[in-house]
């Protein structure tokens, strides 16, 4: 059975090649996962939109897509990258996902889903997994979650990642869905304790390392989202906490000091500071200086010409310790 305690959610617009590359300099084992890329994009798109960094291991591709024959095109792509997963989004509620049959819907077609799986197994040998919603609007009952995890193990799919709310297909914003409906934890931890054979992952509003211990006396994995990434060095304790990985922890200045010479790369190439930096502007919370630090690269990054020594200037009013 595949594995991984501690993971990043897939975001959005955030968890990008620059992101991840910053987050695995803050913890060597989590695992990562890309934003949601459509089955689409891959095949018809112009842009090389599996690119990443070979530093980023462990890494999973989540696909968004619902043709079984797309989504194991995509799979093969994958592991001819060196991805060393590939999921599948059951749990995004956003209105162009529905529009493209795929994401939270999908929930609805557990037959569907299991073709999927079934298609993607047959031409790779990594793991492929599935992340999913405990419900979706009117369908969220315990036995309706069960229904759909069981006939998607049924086609190989053995990892599932469950988000503990519901998700409204119609009437909130992706934003209002990660906050508004309540969270289950209860009915992820009974799902696991019913299929117990299976490696179940918890995600929602888990923002502290201490949360994600007492999940884990529950379920196999948990997944951290936005806390991971509005405050990126909460993750800086998973490796001893979690991984028995008691190597050296980088401290803050010494993450921006090792992404200066990323980002040298990137500017070479042609990119953009803020580019990473929007990243970065959080790195330092809780610290004498963080405010004047994320108002520098805030107002700096991006006028022409900004490079590492911009970074160094917003360096300088953080506090050493």
């Amino acid at each position: 059975m595949y594995q991984h305690k501690i993971s990043i959610a897939p975001m959005l617009d955030w968890t990008d090649r620059h992101y991840r590359y910053m987050a695995r300099l803050i913890s060597r084992n989590q695992l990562l996962y890309t934003e949601m890329v459509t089955t689409g994009a891959i095949i018809h798109g112009k842009g090389d939109y599996l690119r990443y960094n070979e530093q980023e291991h462990p890494i999973s591709l989540q696909l968004g897509g619902s043709n079984p024959t797309d989504l194991a095109t995509c799979a093969k792509l994958a592991q001819e990258y060196g991805y060393d997963e590939v999921n599948i989004n059951v749990g995004c509620p956003s209105d162009r996902v529905q529009n493209g049959k795929f994401g939270a819907c999908l929930m609805a077609e557990p037959t569907l889903v299991a073709q999927a799986i079934d298609a993607m197994r047959s031409v790779v040998d990594i793991p492929v997994t599935v992340k999913h919603r405990i419900g979706i609007d009117e369908l969220d009952s315990y036995q309706f979650m069960c229904d759909f995890v069981g006939q998607v193990s049924e086609a190989g799919c053995t990892d599932f990642t469950v988000h503990a709310r519901k998700a409204w297909l119609s009437g909130l914003s992706p934003k209002q869905n990660r906050e508004i409906p309540p969270l289950d934890y209860e009915r992820v931890y009974r799902l696991k304790r019913d299929f117990s054979d299976l490696s179940i992952s918890i995600n929602g509003g888990i923002t502290s390392l201490e949360q994600a211990s007492e999940h884990l006396k529950f379920v196999d994995g948990v997944m951290i989202g936005r806390e991971a990434y509005a405050n990126p060095y909460t993750m800086a304790g998973v490796d001893s906490l979690f991984y028995d990985d008691h190597g050296p922890v980088l401290s803050r200045h010494q993450v921006v000091e090792t992404m200066m010479e990323y980002i040298e790369n990137h500017l070479q190439q042609g990119g953009k500071l803020n580019h990473i930096t929007r990243h970065m502007l959080t790195i330092f919370m809780g610290l004498p200086g963080a405010k004047q630090w994320r108002r520098f690269l805030s107002e700096n990054a991006h006028k022409p010409g900004a490079d590492t020594d911009t970074v160094a200037q917003a360096m300088s009013l953080v506090s050493a310790s």
